[in-house]
């Protein structure tokens, strides 16, 4: 079973996924958890982002595994835990960027499939029901208005509650985020649109579950064979 979640930035994809998967029984893959570990490892080796060549980004992918962890996978680099570091303002700031290289999303999409293989999984990312797993019996998308993802994600960074000019401004980075990963983030013909707006993260997972439990009950109902005239 494969549920793929998929939508724009700071669309509550990962930490929903990830409580999606625990309710479930399955295991959470976070596909931009990896385009965040090669974009640290470049940051760390390659220096200057605009002399970054996509082949030598997915070279540093061979750093970088997902290793089982309690609800899903994490990701570590070099053998230890990847940590906060990849969630730094200078790795948000490329690896939008990485994450349009073609090397690098093959890097990935492949890491993704193989986690996949051998569990039940949860996936987040941008192209997962689109690309990564077209066949996924279920994919949702999720979307919000960009002040309110703006908000969350401040809430999170910040641990208070922003003011509207701080609101204001990482809105305008998300929109500006928005508009650079366009041909990535595309909503699949048979995913579920769900607008978190005005949704908490329990209403979100919820109805995720629900379609998910569905899904499920769907796939073990036994077929009818019908007879023939």
């Amino acid at each position: 079973m494969i549920v793929a979640i998929d939508g724009p930035a700071a669309s509550g994809k990962s930490s929903t996924a990830s409580w999606v998967a625990e309710r479930l029984g399955y295991r959470h893959v976070d596909s931009g958890a990896l385009y965040r570990c090669v974009t640290l490892l470049a940051l760390r080796e390659l220096g200057d982002p605009a002399g970054w060549a996509g082949a030598d980004v997915a070279r540093l992918g061979a750093r970088v595994v997902l290793a089982p962890a309690r609800v899903g996978f994490e990701p570590a680099i070099d053998g230890a835990p990847a940590g906060d570091a990849v969630r730094g303002p200078e790795v948000t700031g490329q690896v939008s960027a990485v994450a349009q290289m073609p090397a690098v999303r093959a890097w990935v999409n492949q890491r993704v499939r193989e986690a996949a293989a051998e569990h039940d999984v949860v996936a987040d990312g941008r192209d997962i029901g689109t690309v990564v797993f077209p066949d996924a019996p279920l994919k949702v998308f999720l979307v919000a208005d960009p002040w309110e993802r703006a908000r969350r994600r401040l809430v999170q960074r910040l641990h208070r509650r922003p003011s509207d000019d701080e609101i204001a401004e990482e809105t305008e980075r998300l929109v500006e985020r928005d508009a650079r990963d366009a041909t990535q983030t595309a909503q699949a013909l048979d995913a579920v649109l769900i607008d978190t707006t005005a949704l908490t993260q329990p209403e979100q997972v919820d109805r995720i579950v629900a379609l998910a439990r569905a899904r499920e009950r769907l796939d073990a109902a036994p077929s009818v064979a019908l007879d023939g005239p």
